[in-house]
């Protein structure tokens, strides 16, 4: 009888040996998470953001680029330029009939501006929150204009406002060849799925 029951307790023991496995524990689709380097959608989605010259003028430039970085984006393009008229023509040709528009480029075109461009999951989107509202009476504490603009003629930031927008004005200001593709050592701690 104890024979009988010490193999009977063997094979209890290999039986679920043998049937345990990630796919048991965790489910059929988080096993093969586990086996496979499976990412976000989208998180190659890049958007154009810009300090314009009141930003650079009051060195809010460190202060932009932190609060992107602690929202796990990745900077792949970085330059500051003194933009042309003709770029600025381009970059807001739909604001070309508004009453506000030669003071818009006077403006623009009065210091450096520094472009970026960061990549990430809805970074789209995500970049548009922590900007804040055009009008900084309207845009939120805690968002970049909200905490730092002070008139809506001199917002210290801009934002492409599309997926589609962002790609037309990266192909204006940057060259394929300035922007960076790379990988953070953080890369599957922030985008990989479990």
């Amino acid at each position: 009888m104890k024979m009988m029951a010490a193999r009977f307790a063997l094979c209890v023991h290999v039986a679920r040996a043998a049937t345990w496995s990630p796919m048991r524990v965790l489910g059929h689709g988080l096993a093969r998470s586990l086996s496979s380097d499976t990412d976000f959608s989208g998180i190659k989605e890049r958007t154009l953001v810009a300090v314009k010259p009141d930003g650079v003028q009051r060195r809010l430039i460190g202060e932009v680029i932190k609060r992107f970085e602690q929202r796990g984006f990745r900077l792949v393009g970085l330059k500051m330029l003194q933009a042309s008229d003709k770029l600025l023509a381009q970059h807001y040709v739909s604001l070309q009939r508004k009453p506000f528009y030669s003071s818009l480029l006077y403006y623009m075109t009065s210091g450096p501006i520094v472009a970026m461009v960061w990549e990430g999951h809805n970074v789209v989107r995500s970049s548009r929150m922590l900007v804040g509202d055009t009008d900084p009476a309207e845009a939120a504490p805690g968002t970049i204009r909200g905490d730092f603009s002070v008139h809506i003629s001199r917002n210290v930031i801009h934002a492409s406002d599309s997926v589609e927008g962002a790609e037309r004005e990266i192909s204006l200001w940057f060259h394929r060849s300035e922007l960076i593709d790379w990988e953070g050592c953080d890369h599957k701690n922030i985008y990989h799925i479990i």
